[in-house]
This record gives structure tokens, sequence and C-alpha cells, in this order.
């Protein structure tokens, strides 16, 4: 490190400037550098120890758009051009993590969307951008409409030097087959066949391949070989090599080689764009339903049509009949029905009430509402969610990161191979040069290392979108990893296994004694509470009404209503009860039941067909959860658990060699949602329990679950053969190439054909069957 010569140069520095064998090494002297260890450096002659050129030209003035975080410190999005795969990806993360001041730097391969913070002043991101331009990226902010605009332009560049390359490669294949098989053909023809292969095939090189020509020249001037370079190389020596036998009238010219070559390279990364754009589908989807305008009231109630971004928390808006709301809000009076299945998954219409909170995304099924924003459309959960998809599309699971630390040692062995199989044909075997270059050639680019690179990040991609589009969002990056090797599902009872909507069973008591203790259970949130209140809707809330946490409210005049502890009484807590008592009156008992989840049962047979022992822990007594269990079909279970006993209950099973999957939706599940193997959520929980959870099942219910254990499995079974191919298919082409047993034209479509079963097999991860065998 820091002292290995690069190829074709030595050790000393270059016009001031250090050189080094890889960017691994440059960026770890950066990092010594940074920690203020520069003596190692000393005993060497390099200066500043820097490949990078000066970025060229003033770099734009980056802070307008930079936001000041709550906690302090400062962050950015800029979207990130120039990314081929994931090693990009790491460079980029690596050289921004470097940075003293940087907190966080997370990159999106499939959007390109970078998430920057740091510590210091606002102006520091002109810096960041000014070092990612040395590295060879293009930044701009970060928005949809960006996106687009760049996807569009480039898929367009991409399809344009597509069908040069086609053109060329079929036109300049009809010649070369004339030659082969023309064994009577005199030279002046079979030159003359040369010069006219050679006249459609320049051109061809020249222009079809500009889109990797242009990635290899930003990874130079980096100071990095990337394998875009390795591509670039193979092409224009085979083309070399095939303009200088046509010069001299030789018996063969490879230009179909190199045509071809471009062409399928180029076709492979058109589907690949196109099987990325479907793993973005998602994040799109969530975007799109905040663009557009919408209907701002101003403080006189006068409307005014502005765009989305316009408007900030606090401000209120009409959304007609029919409209889309498109930012998180609350409903400011009235009643509102609003289909939310675009992001819950939720089948039917709901309704919300004034005061409720309304979900983004969400289609006015009724009449025009006024509400009152509560996050702008940066802040809000479209936004936040469209980030985790990305984070999770992302994330360095074992495989992705076993994948990006081989092709980052790959690329410079592709280069030494092709390397050394010249020299030892052309000084070990004596061939001319001319012929030593063509297993050469071959080996450097049946190597490439393609379909290695996009192996796992491809599958992931996959996998992450179609459980988005059936109802499950993976917030956790190596949640997929995790879910799959799931062996012992932990389930809470109410909200989980049950609706969490408890309703009033019929009772012994009056209707004014349900009118009295409807009137105090109105001053509480608590579930049983609401519920009670439900029942007796025009009964007046009482006043001067006191709760207390944990036993229940007391009024003014006396009148109590909570646990059969709190009044005093000899009568137990029977499953869901209330006890309500006026001063001189018996108390009197209120019985509720939860309804069992109509999917429960099915779910838990479904995880006992996957391999998961499952078992039940609750907090509510003992009648209630037993009878719960028993109709969901669950034989272990444990009642009255605290929250601090359900952490503990998953660390003991994680100390035992289990990998619990946890699944709760309260407050009191949190700690144990953190401490699982992997854990999930119902869309309807609380957000400290969605925050805690690596998975939330948006669609309400838990009947996505076993769909998504089986996708997380056949995700690790493709990334599992996606590796096991790419090592295969470079043990067998390989010494094949070395060995000449292997043409420039072979190697190109074999290289190109191993991308695009890498490509195609990871698709099968987001197929139906992943969902429902």
């Amino acid at each position: 490190m820091g002292g290995a010569p690069v190829a074709g140069a030595g050790a000393a520095p270059v016009d001031g400037r250090a050189r080094f064998c890889c960017a691994g090494c440059e960026g770890a002297h950066a990092l010594v550098s940074g920690l203020g260890l520069d003596a190692f450096y000393r005993r060497r002659e390099a200066a500043d120890g820097s490949l990078r050129p000066p970025v060229e030209g003033p770099v734009p003035d980056i802070t307008p758009h930079v936001r000041a975080e709550p906690r302090g410190g400062h962050s950015l999005e800029l979207m990130v051009a120039g990314l081929t795969c994931g090693a990009c990806v790491w460079l980029v993360e690596q050289a921004l993590a470097a940075e003293p001041d940087v907190a966080r730097a997370r990159l999106a391969l499939s959007t390109r969307r970078l998430t920057l913070a740091w510590d210091g002043p606002a102006a520091r991101a002109n810096d960041f951008v000014a070092l990612l331009a040395r590295l060879g990226f293009r930044t701009a902010p970060w928005s949809a409409a960006c996106l687009r605009a760049s996807e569009d332009a480039e898929g367009r560049a991409l399809l344009r030097a597509l069908g040069i390359a086609a053109f060329g490669a079929m036109n300049v294949m009809m010649l070369s087959v004339a030659v082969w098989v023309g064994g009577d053909m005199g030279e002046a023809t079979r030159n003359a066949m040369h010069w006219l292969a050679a006249l459609i095939g320049l051109p061809v090189v020249l222009v079809a391949g500009m889109p990797i020509y242009r990635n290899a020249l930003a990874g130079l001037r980096a100071g990095r070989l990337t394998m875009d370079m390795a591509v670039a190389l193979g092409v224009l020596a085979t083309t070399a090599m095939s303009l200088s036998e046509t010069l001299r009238n030789g018996p063969y010219t490879w230009f179909d080689g190199a045509t071809a070559l471009l062409a399928l390279l180029l076709a492979g990364r058109v589907l690949d764009r196109a099987a990325r754009r479907r793993a973005r589908q998602a994040v799109a989807e969530l975007l799109a339903l905040q663009e557009g305008m919408v209907t701002r009231l101003d403080a006189e109630g006068a409307a005014q049509a502005v765009p989305v971004a316009a408007l900030q928390a606090g401000e209120r808006l009409l959304v007609a009949a029919g409209e889309r709301l498109r930012l998180d809000a609350v409903l400011e009076a009235g009643e509102a029905l609003l289909d939310a299945s675009a992001t819950t998954g939720e089948s039917l219409p709901r309704s919300f009430a004034a005061g409720e909170a309304l979900p983004a995304g969400a289609v006015n099924m009724g009449a025009p509402f006024t509400a009152r924003v509560t996050a702008a459309a940066a802040d809000g959960s479209l936004a936040a969610m469209a980030r985790l998809l990305e984070r999770a599309e992302q994330a360095k699971s074992r495989f992705v990161d076993i994948a990006e630390r081989a092709v980052r040692f790959y690329v410079p062995a592709v280069h030494a191979v092709a390397l050394a199989t010249f020299l030892g044909w052309w000084l070990g075997a004596g061939l001319p040069w001319q012929e030593a270059l063509v297993p050469a050639v071959a080996a450097l680019i049946v190597t490439c290392p393609c379909g290695f690179a996009i192996a796992v990040p491809a599958v992931q991609a996959v996998a992450v979108g179609a459980l988005f589009r059936r109802g499950v969002l993976v917030a956790n990056g190596t949640a997929l990893e995790r879910l799959a090797s799931a062996d012992h599902a932990v389930l809470d009872k109410t909200g989980t296994l049950t609706e969490g909507r408890p309703t009033l069973l019929p009772g012994p008591w009056s209707e004014a004694t349900l009118r009295e203790a409807a009137s105090l259970a109105r001053a509480s949130r608590h579930p049983l509470a609401r519920a009670l209140a439900a029942a007796c809707p025009e009964a007046p809330a009482a006043a001067g009404v006191e709760e207390l946490p944990g036993q229940g409210l007391r009024a003014a005049d006396g009148r109590r209503l909570g646990s059969a502890r709190f009044l005093g009484t000899a009568g137990p807590d029977r499953g869901l009860s209330l006890w309500y008592a006026a001063p001189g009156e018996a108390p009197v008992a209120f019985r509720f039941a939860d309804r069992l989840r109509p999917e429960a049962s099915a779910v838990v047979r479904a995880l006992g067909g996957l391999g998961l022992a499952t078992e039940l822990l609750s907090g509510d007594a003992q009648p209630a959860v037993a009878s719960i269990a028993s109709r969901a079909g669950i034989e272990r279970w444990a009642a009255a658990v605290l929250p601090a006993e359900k952490a503990a209950r998953i660390e003991a099973l994680r100390a035992a060699g289990h990998r619990p999957l946890m699944v709760g939706d309260g407050i009191n599940d949190a700690a144990a949602l953190a401490l699982a193997h992997v854990s999930a959520c119902p869309g309807d929980g609380t957000d400290l329990a969605q925050s805690a959870a690596d998975l939330v099942l948006r669609a309400e219910g838990l009947a996505t679950l076993p769909g998504a254990i089986r996708t997380a499995r056949r995700a690790q079974r493709l990334a599992r053969q996606n590796i096991a191919f790419s090592l295969a298919y470079n043990v067998v082409a390989v010494p094949l190439a070395v060995a000449g047993l292997v043409t420039p034209l072979i190697a190109a479509l074999v290289m190109a054909s191993s991308s695009l079963v890498v490509i195609g097999n990871s698709l099968r991860a987001g197929k139906e069957a992943a969902w429902t065998s």
C-alpha cells in the first residue's frame, strides 16, 4: 500500500503527485493522513498522494439545497451521475466517509440518490460536490423530475448506441462469414472484404462505444480501474488487431467480435436498466403520488392552486372529491372517506373523523374537505417511505459485501491476467505479437466481472420492489437475509393477532350506568375507554376528570372508572374489562371482546409450514390470552407479560441459538422488536413500533407475512445461485481463453450471455410463485 507502482509507472511521484497501486490504497492514505499519522509517509518521496486532477471550472453553489437538521448539522440529497456498479457506490461512500465531519453518506444505485449528513457548516456541501467531481462523478440536487430526465437521456443514449452496434455487427458478420467459408477466395477479394468490414466496423466501434468509453475515461481520470476500462480495452484492442491484419492483408480480422461485443454489452445494459427500473417502480410510484398541484387556502379562505413543494407544515388545503391527498395532514372538520390502497394496501375505503391524521397518497372518495398539513413533501411519510426503500435496496447484506469486495480486487486481476496471457504467448511461446494479442484480448473480454458485480444487488432490488407492491415495506436492507433465516415466531396479541379494536359485550348494567361510565371514558385514549365511549356516543364528556396512568379515571364528584384493583373491589379482572363505581353504589363491570383477525389462524399454520415455531406473548389477563391462543392454534403462550419480560424472552431465544421473528404493534413491543433477529409490525401499529421493526406490513393484518418469508428465502437462494454461476463461469472460461481456445467473438458472446443469465435469474425474485409457493 502507498507505494506499489501503477501499471507502467514507478512509485516515484509524478508531477508532484504520489502514485498508488489502486484506489483502495489511495483511500487508506487519505484516512491515515486525516488521523494525523502522516509520519508514516514521511519516509517516502510522495508529496500529497493523490491521482485526482483538479476540478475544471467553478463548482456551482449547492448550499441553497442544504437542509438544517433538528438535532444540529446539515443534510443534502444529490443525484450522482456516472454510476455503473456497486464498486462505484462503494468508492463514493468511502471517499465521503473519510471526511472528518461526515456523519452519514449513503448512495442508492437504483435511484442514484446520495443522502449526505455532516456536522459542519452548510458551505461544506460545495466541498463534497468538488470531491465527487474529482472522482469523476457529476452531481445535481436530487428530485424525482431530475431523475426521470436523466433516466430518459441516458436511456435514449443507450438505445441509440445499441441500434448502431447491432446494425454494424450484423453487416460485419455477413462479410466475416464470407471470408470464413470462402476457402478459394483470392487475396485481393479477401482484402476487399477486410476493408469493407473496417469501413463499417471502425465508425460503429467509435460511436456505439461512447457510453462505455466515457465511463472508463472518468474512472481513469480519478485513478481507479473499472469494469468499463476492461471492456473498452477489449473492444479497442480487438479493433486495433483487426486494423493491423487488414493493413497487412492477414487471413482473418475480428471486427465482428468488436462490434458483436458492443452490441451484446449494450443489450445487457439496456436489460439491466429495465430490471432496475422495475425495482425502482415502487419508489417512483411513491414519489408520483406527491407530484402535481394542490389547492391551498389562505387566512381568508381564498383558494389558490400551487405546486406540492410550495406547501409547508401548518398550511391549510382543500381536497376535492376524487382528488388525491398529496401531503400528510389532519382533518379539520367533518368526516372524510379515503381510499388509501396505494400506500396501505387496504382494499376498502376508510372513514376518518375530525382531528384524525390522514395518510398522504389517499384518494378522496367522499365530499370535499379541508385539512391542515402536518409535514412538507420532503419530510412526509411518502418521502420517508421512498428513502427506506432505497436504503433497503442498497444496504450491505453479507452477500452484497462479499460481491463488492470481490469486484474491487477482481478488476485489477483481469488486466493482470490479460497481460500475462499476452506475454506468455509472445515471449514464452514465441508467437508474433499480433497473434499473441488474440488470446490476451479474449481473456480480457471473457473475464469482465459484469455478471458478478450485479449478482446480488439485482436480486435484492427486485425482491424489495416485489414486497412493496404486495404490501410489505422493507425498512432495513439486511432484513431480507435475516428474515430468510428466522426459525421462531413470537407474536403479540392485541393489535397483532387481534384487530386491536375491542367492542363492549352485553351486560347486566343499566343504560344510565353506561351513560355515566361513558362520560368518564371520553377523557382517556385507552382502547377500552374508547370502546366504552363508542358504545354510548350521546354521553357528554364529564368535567374535572383525572387520569391515573395504569389505573383508571377519577372524576371530581368521586366517580371512578378503571381496573378492579383501582376501585378496590374483590372481583378479578377476567379478560378485557373496566370497572365503574359511583359514590355509595356497588361497582359494575363492563366486559369487552377483541376479535381475532380473520387471517390469524391461517398465518399461524403457514408459519408452522415454513418451519417456524410460534408462541404468543401478551400483557393481557390469562383468560383473554388463552382464548385467543386456542382460536389461533398457538400452543405456547404467556399472559400478563411486561415489556421487559418480552425483551428478556427474545434474548433467551437468541441465547439458545434460535433466530426469533418478533411481530408486534405497540409501544410495549418496541424493545422486543429491536432485540429480535428480525422484526415486523402491522401497518396500523404505533409509530415507535414501526420505527423499531425491520418490516412494516402496510396492508392491514398479517396475511402478507408468510409470503414475505418465502420471497426472502427465494431471494437468498437466487443470490447464491448468481454467485455460484459467476464463479463457475470464470473457472471454466478463463483457462480456455488463456489457452487460446476462445476467439474474441466467442469471448464476447459468452461474457454477455453470463450477464443476461444473472439478470434473468434475478428477476425471478419478484415472480408470483415466490409469494405463494
